[in-house]
């Protein structure tokens, strides 16, 4: 928990989703199911999906354009560069360098880095950058969020958690503050391992060698979720956890202007909805138009919802959100 108000300034957001928009109708066609079949089970009425040719590195590139535009600076502006993904674009090296170097920032000129925390990556780097900026260590931060999710899902073991995925991609600009600008009041987050096999991808690591157990590589390359796992952890955990963050920042659940969660899923954030006491007007809900977009989910929904007019100055902001481990994230921001 940062107990300090750290100031920033929000300089500018950013989202971009791939062209191809995929109905859960068109899933119903393919997997020869009732029409109506996936979106009564997963929620989800459509999501963006990239084609095989499309990128991530592209996706991650476009939405921190956008970002730096809206905050009226280029590549030489920027100086620290946080790759934020649930899923990265490899292994090893980390995505960020290659980020950097796509958005023409002279090598050298900025550290390059990427933080992962599942579907918190988001809410991770943009705490990590506000440490830096505040110490002086960083002026001017990019963080972005890209995730294909739609290329590793369990459509026939498990095609109602599959529907609940898109893939897109968001980026934030985070700069040193003047006066009147953005505060983190308070940033938490909590993890609660005993749900660790719950919800992941096994394979790519160090888990399974792929020369000597390709099998079990092979059979740990697609998502698995055990939904009613993750829903005992949160059902018991995550209201103390949503109190106790506002607690640091000094609110009530009544000062909160805007909840922008984590679009885990349309039941999920009805049962956030209920759990927390929020109402739902004033919690941003794209997950039935966008499903979930792992990391990306939180900056496309801040971007969104800042397009659509929702943030003004001196909106009290909470992010909010879950990740596979099983890991509790929010931050309190005054705009």
């Amino acid at each position: 928990m940062s107990g300090d108000i750290r100031r920033l300034r929000i300089a500018g957001t950013g989202h971009f989703v791939p062209c191809r928009v995929l109905l859960s109708t068109d899933l119903d066609r393919e997997l020869g199911l009732e029409e109506g079949s996936l979106e009564r089970l997963s929620g989800v009425f459509s999501r963006h999906v990239c084609q095989a040719e499309d990128d991530q590195i592209e996706m991650a590139v476009a939405a921190a354009n956008l970002a730096m535009q809206k905050a009226g600076m280029g590549p030489e502006d920027i100086d620290l560069v946080i790759g934020a993904c649930g899923v990265p674009y490899q292994p090893l090296p980390t995505t960020a360098p290659l980020v950097m170097d796509r958005l023409g920032i002279a090598a050298g000129r900025a550290a390059a880095f990427d933080v992962n925390a599942s579907c918190l990556s988001f809410l991770a780097a943009v705490d990590l950058a506000a440490d830096r900026i505040a110490m002086g260590r960083a002026q001017v931060a990019i963080v972005f969020s890209a995730d294909i999710a739609s290329r590793a899902l369990p459509w026939h073991d498990q095609p109602d958690v599959a529907a609940l995925f898109g893939d897109g991609a968001a980026a934030i600009v985070l700069a040193a503050a003047s006066e009147g600008d953005s505060s983190i009041r308070a940033s938490l987050m909590r993890s609660y391992p005993s749900a660790y096999d719950a919800c992941g991808i096994g394979a790519g690591g160090t888990r399974f060698d792929f020369h000597r157990q390709p099998d079990e590589f092979a059979a740990h390359a697609s998502f698995r979720m055990d939904g009613k796992a993750l829903f005992r952890v949160t059902h018991r955990h995550f209201p103390r956890f949503v109190d106790e963050l506002l607690t640091a920042a000094g609110w009530t659940a009544d000062d909160v202007d805007l909840v922008v969660p984590h679009q885990a899923s349309p039941l999920a954030l009805e049962h956030m909805i209920r759990q927390t006491g929020m109402a739902a007007n004033r919690v941003v809900n794209i997950t039935t138009r966008f499903g979930n977009q792992i990391a990306a989910s939180i900056p496309t929904a801040l971007d969104i919802a800042w397009a659509d007019g929702r943030i003004s100055k001196g909106s009290k902001l909470l992010m909010l959100g879950t990740s596979a481990g099983v890991s509790f994230g929010g931050m309190a921001i005054e705009v």
